[in-house]
């Protein structure tokens, strides 16, 4: 059994922002998801989905379900990330300060991602898209 579903994330709405990885939550609960795994996957796919609210000119999160791992794909439409080594740090971040005002932006955001995940990859260069892919196994 493999199931795939797709949420679209637009740029700057806070008010939508996590709809994706709660709708993934609810998903995964009713396919029987070990609940640790749950945690770990809404954690990963909040931090991706927000970072697409955030850092770019929107996206999508795509789930990947298979017997073996549950699969969280994040794709934008750009910027990009100029310096991938110094965005992973944590506490580095480029989100403007009304955006910290709301309490976003603390630089947590890949590396939660990382942390959450049993692989983690992201390809991104300046003015293209940023695709980060978390895997986590069942």
């Amino acid at each position: 059994m493999t199931i795939q579903l797709s949420y679209e994330v637009v740029k700057n709405d806070f008010f939508k922002a996590g709809e994706a990885s709660s709708n993934i939550k609810k998903v995964l609960r009713q396919l029987g998801i070990p609940s640790d795994l749950i945690r770990r996957v809404a954690v990963a796919t909040y931090e991706a989905e927000m970072n697409i609210v955030i850092h770019s000119d929107g996206g999508e999160i795509i789930l990947l379900v298979t017997p073996e791992k549950v699969q969280i794909t994040a794709l934008d439409k750009g910027p990009g990330i100029a310096d991938i080594e110094m965005a992973m740090k944590e506490g580095y971040s480029t989100a403007p300060q009304e955006v910290r005002e709301m309490g976003f932006g603390a630089g947590m955001g890949l590396p939660n991602m990382k942390r959450c995940a049993d692989e983690f990859e992201i390809k991104s260069s300046l003015g293209n898209s940023t695709e980060v892919t978390i895997i986590i196994r069942i």
